[in-house]
C-alpha cells in the first residue's frame, strides 16, 4: 500500500476538483463517495504548503500511490480520511505521525485529520485492543463505537466498531477494509455489513473505479454501480473461497486465465503459465507476480533485475508508449496502459521510473497499477467480483437490487483507444476529459496543443531537452516541479526565477524555438514539465 507524491507537480485544472468532495446522496439504498489520490492539491493542500520543497519518497513505504475516502465521525463530526483497502476488513484511524521519517509523510499523516473520542458525545471506548499487521506496517488498536457518517451524503451510521490506534509503524494514515466482516474475518460487523444491516445499502455489494494515474480520484458507490465508468459488459468472476484460496483467507480471489503483453508495434505475446489465482487490493501499490513471471515482464520493460529494494528500475520512455499489459479473465480481458504500470517517483535528483510490478513467492495480487484500469463491483452477497474494462464517460449511476444480475449490466463508455499513449483518458492531454480552453486564465483566443515534458539536470545554464512532441509553440503553459524555475527563450535557458509551484503563463520569449530543438528525447533528470500549449 502506498501513496504516490509526483503528480501534484503537474499542473491540474483546479475547477476539475472543486466540487470533488460535495457529493449527495442519490438514492434510498447507495451512497457515492470520491476516492480521492493522496497527491490531489485541491483535498490535501497542507501537505504541500512548502512550494519550494522537493519530496523525496521512500520506494518501500506506501508513499507514491495511495486512495483515500472522507469520514465523518463521532458527535459533531471529526472529519477523518482514511485509506480505502479492499485487502483488509476493518476500520482504524490515528496513525502516529511521530514514528515516520520525512518531513513530506509526517505532513501527509497529519494532513489526513485525528479523532479525538473524548470530543464526542457519543463516543464508547471497549477495553479490547489489537494488533493489526499489513504487507508494510502495523497498527496497535483499542476498539471505540461511534457514529459514522460518509462524508457529502446524508447516510449517518449508529454505533460502529472502529480502532484508535495506540501506536502505529510506517503508517501514514488510518485505513478502511473492506473486506469480508462479521462472522467471516472478524467478530463484529465492519463497514460494509453495517451499511446493509442499517438499511443504508440493500446489499453488501460496491463498485469501485480508482480512476486513472492522471485523473487523481476515483469513486466507490456503496449499494451501487456506474454504467459511466466502463466499457462492454460486466463479466461475473466466482471469488475463490477461503477453504480453497492461496493463503486460506477469506480475500477477495479469484481466476487469472492468461497475462500477455502487446508492445507499441501491436503484435501480442502471451507469457507461459500464466493460469493463476490472483487477489484484488486497493490498498497495495504494486501488483505482485511470482519471481519468473515478473522478471520476463521486466525483460519486455528493458529491466535486467531488481535494485537494493527489490523493484525494477526501467526507463521512464515507457510512461509515453501505447503498449499494455493484458490480464486475461472468464469473459474480459483487462489492458492496462505502460503509463499506468510505470511509477514515476519525484525525487531530489529528479524523476526515477520503476515497473510498477514485483516478485514475491508468497502472494500474487493485483495492486493499484492494474487495478486502475478495471471497473469492479465486490459482491459479497453473491460471492462474486463482476469486472469490465475501465473506461470514463461521465457518470450514470444506479441502485444494485437483489433480483439485478449484474453479469449482464453493460457499460456506456466506449473502450479507450489503447494504440494511444494517453489510452486511460489522460484530463491533460489532447482530447481528454479535463481542461478546455476557458479552463485557462487567459484563456481567449487560446486551444491546447500538446503535452510534453521539458527536462533539464540541473536549473541554469545546462542542456535541456524535450520529451514528446510539441507543436512550435508561441507561448508556453508550464509547472515547475521543487525548485520554482520556468522558461525558456530562443537559447532553452532558465528564464524566470523565484515564481511558485503550479505558475501558469503566457510567458514571452519563446517565438522562435524550431523543432528541432524540442523533439529530443528526454534525459533522466526532469525539472519542469510542459503541460499545455497555447497560441
Amino acid at each position: 500500500m502506498s501513496v504516490r507524491l509526483f503528480s501534484f507537480l503537474c499542473l491540474v485544472i483546479a475547477a476539475r476538483y472543486s466540487d470533488a468532495l460535495s457529493v449527495q446522496r442519490r438514492s434510498e439504498h447507495y451512497v457515492k463517495l470520491p476516492v480521492v489520490h493522496s497527491t490531489n492539491r485541491q483535498v490535501f493542500s497542507k501537505v504541500y504548503e512548502d512550494k519550494r520543497a522537493i519530496a523525496t519518497v521512500p520506494l518501500a513505504k506506501r508513499a507514491d500511490v495511495a486512495y483515500y475516502a472522507k469520514l465523518n465521525i463521532g458527535t459533531p463530526p471529526q472529519p477523518v480520511f482514511v485509506q480505502l483497502d479492499t485487502g483488509s476488513f476493518e476500520l482504524w484511524v490515528n496513525p502516529n505521525c511521530a514514528r515516520l521519517r520525512g518531513t513530506s509523510d509526517v505532513r501527509f499523516c497529519r494532513a489526513v485529520g485525528h479523532y479525538n473520542s473524548s470530543s464526542s458525545s457519543t463516543a464508547v471506548k471497549l477495553s479490547t485492543t489489537k494488533t493489526l499487521r499489513y504487507g508494510i506496517g502495523s497498527a496497535d488498536i483499542q476498539y471505540v463505537v461511534d457514529t459514522l457518517g460518509l462524508a457529502g451524503t446524508d447516510a449517518l451510521l449508529k454505533d460502529v466498531q472502529f480502532g484508535v490506534a495506540t501506536d502505529t509503524e510506517d503508517e501514514f494514515s488510518g485505513i478502511l477494509g473492506i473486506g469480508h466482516g462479521e462472522n467471516v474475518t472478524i467478530r463484529y460487523k465492519n463497514l460494509v455489513d453495517q451499511l446493509a444491516d442499517q438499511g443504508v445499502t440493500n446489499t453488501k455489494a460496491f463498485s469501485l473505479a480508482l480512476g486513472s494515474k492522471s485523473e487523481e480520484e476515483g469513486v466507490i458507490i456503496f449499494g451501487g454501480l456506474d454504467t459511466s465508468k466502463f466499457t462492454g459488459t460486466l463479466q461475473t468472476q466466482p471469488i475463490i473461497p477461503a477453504r480453497n484460496a492461496p493463503d486460506g483467507v477469506p480475500r477477495y480471489w479469484i481466476d487469472m486465465q492468461s497475462l500477455s503483453i502487446t508492445p507499441p508495434d501491436g503484435s501480442t505475446r502471451q507469457y507461459p503459465n500464466t493460469s493463476m489465482a490472483v487477489f484484488l487490493d486497493s490498498g497495495a501499490t504494486l501488483t505482485l507476480l511470482p519471481t519468473r513471471l515478473a522478471a520476463a515482464i521486466a525483460a519486455d520493460f528493458e529491466a535486467d533485475a531488481t535494485d537494493s529494494s527489490g523493484f525494477y528500475p526501467v526507463d521512464c520512455k515507457f510512461n509515453n508508449q501505447p503498449g499494455t499489459l493484458n490480464f486475461a479473465f472468464a469473459g474480459v480481458t483487462i489492458r492496462v496502459p505502460y503509463r499506468e504500470v510505470v511509477r514515476e517517483i519525484q525525487t531530489a535528483f529528479g524523476i526515477s521510473c520503476y515497473l510498477g510490478i514485483s516478485p514475491s513467492e508468497d502472494f500474487v495480487l493485483l495492486g493499484d497499477t492494474m487495478l486502475r484500469s478495471v471497473y469492479a463491483v465486490f459482491d459479497q452477497t453473491n460471492d462474486a467480483i463482476h469486472i469490465a474494462q475501465y473506461s470514463n464517460c461521465g457518470s450514470s449511476e444506479q441502485e444494485i437490487t437483489t433480483q439485478m444480475d449484474l453479469g449482464k449490466v453493460k457499460g456506456n463508455c466506449e473502450a479507450p483507444d489503447f494504440r494511444a499513449a494517453n489510452a486511460n483518458s489522460d484530463p491533460l492531454a489532447p482530447g481528454g476529459t479535463g481542461a478546455e480552453a476557458n479552463d485557462s486564465p487567459d484563456s481567449s483566443a487560446s486551444t491546447w496543443k500538446g503535452v510534453c515534458r521539458i527536462h533539464c539536470k540541473l536549473v541554469t545554464g545546462l542542456p535541456i531537452a524535450v520529451q514528446g512532441k510539441c507543436e512550435v509553440p508561441k507561448r508556453f503553459v508550464i509547472a515547475s516541479i521543487g525548485l520554482g524555475f520556468v522558461l525558456l527563450d530562443d537559447r532553452l535557458r532558465v528564464n524566470g526565477l523565484g515564481l511558485p509551484l503550479g505558475a501558469r503563463g503566457p510567458f514571452q520569449d519563446s517565438e522562435d524555438i524550431e523543432p528541432s530543438n524540442i523533439e529530443t528525447p528526454g534525459k533522466r533528470h526532469p525539472i519542469f514539465r510542459v503541460l499545455g500549449i497555447r497560441d
